[in-house]
């Protein structure tokens, strides 16, 4: 290892001057330069923080803050890099000593010095300090590589959820602006339900989905301009199922939303819904959600087979639902939320 002298900050805490001097007078006459000297405990982490030491010598046997005090502080600090501690004691009581150590001191040296024994200590000290420095710094950017490749991974999966959802919509007459009012109404929506940041953006990015099993369904029934008969309204509602078993087999959390959205979606409060009939808080929430958000995106929207609906209109129509097809808590949400819904409609304004 390169010599732990020249660049080594060394902080000394001595209530006593004359020990003070001596350790100064020590490790300068062996190329220690950077010292900091403090003859007052309660000093210790005002330097500490202004100094970032390699090293700290301290005594134990202090008046207002005893070593054991200091130490205590310093470690409060959480400091990952914090130096190693050589304390230094005029006690030879082993329990004395052995206490010191279990308050986080790496090392001790008993007054009066010994010279030699000293600046071994100092030195093998300093090595070590360099070698967790050195660890520490290897580990962040590794750390931060990973970090890095986990958001590359995360870009690349989100731009294939991105463009499923978008095909799926696509083949259905609806557009890409349709899935961002939808999905950034849903994060709005869960965010004042109580949803936490990260669970808010998890489904943003997962509610795209919703219709992916409409990839499934024959052009002649999802492009049919009229009504469609019995028949082919049971296939068309198949695509709930279809976007589950699409979305099966992948455990992370942004496609185990995505499945559980494409099954859920098309539920009613009231249980009359599809695929399962379910009711009231035995529809996942986020199918809950997504369910309002797209309903009222898609009221508002021209199509080549309808014209879109004025906002009053579609606001009274999930007023006059709630409880209905929709979860009234949901409903409530979509109201006091309203001037949000209206800004992102308005920001990604189009077909």
């Amino acid at each position: 290892m390169a010599p732990s002298t020249e660049l080594s900050r060394i902080l000394i805490v001595d209530d006593e001057p004359s020990n003070l001097k001596l350790l100064d007078r020590m490790l300068r006459q062996q190329g220690y330069e950077h010292l900091i000297l403090v003859d007052d405990p309660r000093d210790v982490i005002v330097q500490y923080r202004g100094a970032r030491p390699d090293l700290i010598l301290l005594d134990l046997n202090m008046p207002h803050l005893d070593g054991y005090q200091v130490m205590e502080q310093l470690t409060a600090l959480g400091d990952p890099l914090l130096p190693p501690i050589l304390v230094l004691t005029a006690w030879h009581r082993k329990d004395t000593l052995l206490r010191a150590l279990a308050s986080g001191a790496r090392d001790f040296v008993t007054k009066p010095f010994d010279r030699n024994e000293l600046l071994m200590r100092v030195r093998n000290l300093l090595d070590a300090q360099r070698a967790h420095r050195l660890l520490y710094e290897q580990k962040t950017v590794l750390e931060e590589m990973v970090r890095g490749r986990t958001r590359e991974l995360w870009r690349t999966r989100l731009q294939v959820v991105q463009r499923l959802g978008m095909a799926a919509e696509y083949r259905d007459e609806e557009t890409g602006n349709h899935i961002l009012r939808m999905s950034h109404t849903a994060s709005l929506l869960a965010r004042s339900v109580g949803w936490s940041e990260t669970s808010c953006e998890l489904l943003l990015h997962a509610s795209p989905m919703h219709d992916i099993g409409k990839i499934g369904i024959p052009d002649a029934i999802l492009l049919k301009p009229g009504r469609l008969d019995p028949q082919e309204w049971e296939i068309m509602k198949s695509h709930t199922v279809i976007g589950g078993r699409l979305l099966d087999g992948d455990d992370s959390d942004l496609m185990g939303m995505a499945r559980e959205i494409a099954l859920s979606h098309h539920e009613r409060w009231d249980g009359g819904g599809y695929p399962r009939g379910l009711s009231g808080t035995d529809i996942p929430q986020a199918g809950r959600i997504v369910a309002v958000a797209d309903v009222f995106d898609a009221l508002t929207s021209e199509r080549p087979y309808k014209q879109a609906w004025p906002v009053e209109e579609a606001v009274a129509y999930m007023r006059d639902n709630r409880g209905g097809h929709f979860d009234p808590e949901l409903v409530d949400a979509f109201l006091r939320e309203l001037d949000g819904v209206l800004e992102i409609r308005q920001r990604f304004a189009g077909p």
